[in-house]
């Protein structure tokens, strides 16, 4: 009874460890895992990793630290103090060289907004206002022409200006 009051006040609630090691890792003869000087390995899962991100100016800074080292071994040593890949480095040098500053940020994951051009917003309502424009003349053409009829049905001779020559 005392040793499944025991394993209850551990979490273990009825189950049984197969070699009846004690959680806090010793063994039954009190060295650790039952040979002396091993431990047991950690039965928990490790986290997952975090990804690195890394800040514009943390990148120049590198760069320039990495364009500076001139001896033999002195950029592996850089590469190994920062915890930094060559390819990290060349990529970097890559966009720094065709002034992508903007490139030299993290970019975020997943699905990309589509980039649009301010001159197409202002095509588009241009567009907008042309069609617009184009309505109203058309509706002042007929009503143009519902005058003329009329005028012709009653006998009335519109006048002709200059600025309508066309009648």
């Amino acid at each position: 009874m005392k040793e499944e009051e025991t394993r209850a006040s551990l979490g273990i609630e009825g189950a049984r460890r197969a070699t009846e090691i004690p959680r806090d890792g010793t063994s039954p003869e009190g060295s650790p895992g039952g040979v002396e000087g091993e431990v047991a390995p950690d039965p928990e899962v490790p986290t997952k990793p975090v990804r690195r991100h890394y800040n514009v100016e943390y990148k120049l800074r590198i760069l320039k630290l990495a364009d500076a080292c001139t001896e033999r071994g002195s950029l592996g040593a850089l590469l190994r103090r920062e915890g930094v890949y060559a390819s990290t480095i060349n990529t970097w040098r890559r966009q720094r060289d065709r002034g992508v500053l903007g490139a030299l940020t993290p970019k975020k994951r997943g699905r990309k907004g589509s980039d649009r051009n301010p001159l197409v917003l202002e095509m588009e309502k241009l567009r907008k206002e042309n069609a617009r424009l184009a309505e109203r003349l058309r509706k002042a053409e007929i009503i143009i022409d519902v005058q003329k009829k009329i005028s012709m049905v009653l006998g009335i001779s519109p006048a002709i200006t200059e600025e309508d020559g066309n009648d």
